[in-house]
């Protein structure tokens, strides 16, 4: 007995259910209520990869204390630009979140949000000399008023006392302090979004769904194929806008939407994996996320952190990231990945960028050959009293770095996130990394910029997004009085430190 394909039809259709997507979703259900709404997630929950807490390389990204955001340029100054832009991107987000927690009532603040100062620190003559001069370079922009700099070991001991313990004293060290900092859940913040969002008219979420292909039909309608896991049944998905929002899984659906803005673009997976702390002692003496320098020939996203974490309210701790070479897209993906995503458009520019990037594939296999100890030294380098035996290894998430192609290079590998968006406005898809999920926010506006840019430019949606986000349509560098202003007023609401 033969069985008709499932078919639905909605307005808009999000693949893949993390942080990226739910943001989009309550984004477009609050600018327009009677949107109709189907989220398709290939697994069995929501924030299972990337957006889970333990998965997430990453929290509360504000360019506070990550190094790889100030580079020293040739002359020798510090280019500031990326770590303002990402600094007013968490302000943005702060600002979003403040919505949800006060005004719509998502969730408690106390479930997802929590003040834990930034640090960075650093050793060495060169690296002190760099980190002074980013203080001096970073203390002008409002945005980072706050920052606090010192040489002095006692101070410092006072700061991080766990990281100072047992330290050479004739070790020169230098550290930055931003007591504004936080940490973000955001495997919770993820849930309780679509959680809200399914107690919506209009908004149907559905897991276990696997999105084999995507076409545009003559009507205009993307059609969606799809694998139900637990049915074995194909089921057919339209809508007039998609979003493709899969994580390291989004560059091969953007392949086979076939729009002529996906030609030429490329992924180079690496896995994350993390040294956890098992004893309670241990992480109960340490309160802070302290940001190093990554090492030289390292690839920016290597740069070591010791990282105070707050999961299902549970303090934990954290070092690494140490990366590994893999050819998965996701965590709970297909080794099979890379392969698939290799077309005649992209194969050059994976190759070129391939040869221009030899140190990195050197590095990532130099990682994954790492025994424990090997492991353990890299984190005596902060911990200089560290036992071994308080320390395992956990597998964290994939991320699949972006390569596009380059008129003069062939190939570029890029180090961030990226927007791929159809000129008609009817789908999108977002690729890369790190900052990731601190920034959702900024680059899901990003999206209703590049996809509804009639409806973004209506007094309905401007006045809708100004509630929202209080400081839409402004910008916080160099604008003291709108970052104390937001500030203070996201502080409030998500109990954080003003």
């Amino acid at each position: 007995m033969s069985h008709e394909p499932i078919k639905t039809k909605s307005d808009v259709i999000l693949i893949g259910a993390g942080i990226m997507s739910a943001t989009l979703g309550i984004l477009l259900k609050e600018l327009e209520p009677d949107l109709t709404i189907t989220v398709l997630e290939r697994l069995d929950a929501a924030a299972r990869e990337s957006s889970n807490a333990w998965n997430n390389a990453g929290t509360g990204h504000s360019a506070f204390c990550e190094l790889n955001y100030t580079i020293e340029t040739e002359d020798g100054s510090i280019d500031t630009k990326k770590a303002k832009n990402i600094a007013s991107q968490y302000e943005i987000s702060r600002e979003f979140w403040s919505y949800l927690v006060e005004d719509i009532q998502v969730l408690p603040a106390k479930d997802f949000i929590h003040s834990v100062p930034h640090y960075s620190f650093v050793w060495g003559e060169e690296n002190v000399s760099f980190l002074k001069k980013r203080y001096e370079a970073l203390r002008k922009e409002p945005l980072f008023q706050a920052i606090q700099y010192s040489e002095d070991p006692n101070v410092l001991s006072e700061w991080m006392p766990l990281v100072m313990s047992g330290r050479d004293p004739k070790q020169r060290v230098a550290g930055t302090k931003m007591e504004l900092g936080t940490d973000v859940d955001f495997g919770t913040l993820t849930r309780s979004i679509f959680k809200y969002l399914e107690s919506l008219p209009g908004v149907t979420i559905s897991y276990y769904e696997h999105v084999k292909d995507l076409e545009r039909e003559k009507n205009g309608l993307w059609n969606l194929t799809a694998t139900n896991y637990l049915s074995h049944e194909t089921e057919h998905h339209e809508a007039n806008f998609v979003f493709i929002g899969a994580g390291g899984g989004s560059l091969p659906l953007l392949e086979k939407s076939d729009i002529p803005e996906a030609e030429g673009f490329g992924g180079f997976p690496v896995s994350g994996q993390w040294l956890r702390c098992k004893n309670r002692e241990v992480i109960e003496k340490h309160f802070a996320k302290v940001y190093g320098k990554a090492n030289v020939g390292s690839p920016p996203m290597s740069v070591p952190h010791l990282d105070t974490r707050i999961m299902n309210g549970q303090k934990e701790l954290l070092f690494g990231p140490y990366a590994g070479f893999t050819t998965k897209f996701l965590k709970k993906g297909s080794y099979f990945d890379l392969a698939k995503s290799l077309e005649l458009g992209n194969i050059f520019p994976m190759l070129s960028a391939g040869m221009h990037n030899l140190p990195l594939t050197k590095y990532l296999i130099g990682q994954a050959l790492q025994s424990h100890e090997d492991r353990i030294e890299a984190l005596r380098e902060y911990l200089p009293e560290v036992k071994s035996e308080d320390w395992e290894l956990v597998v964290a998430g994939q991320r699949v770095q972006i390569i596009k192609a380059d008129e003069e290079e062939g190939g570029v590998l890029e180090f961030g996130t990226e927007v791929v968006a159809a000129s008609d406005g009817s789908l999108a898809a977002l690729l890369g990394a790190s900052p990731g999920a601190s920034t959702s926010v900024s680059i899901m506006l990003e999206v209703l910029a590049d996809c509804f840019p009639q409806k973004i430019k209506t007094e309905t949606w401007q006045k809708k997004l100004k509630k929202m986000i209080p400081s839409f349509g402004e910008s916080f560098i160099g604008n003291e009085s709108l970052v104390k202003e937001s500030r203070k007023r996201s502080a409030k609401a998500l109990e954080l430190i003003g």
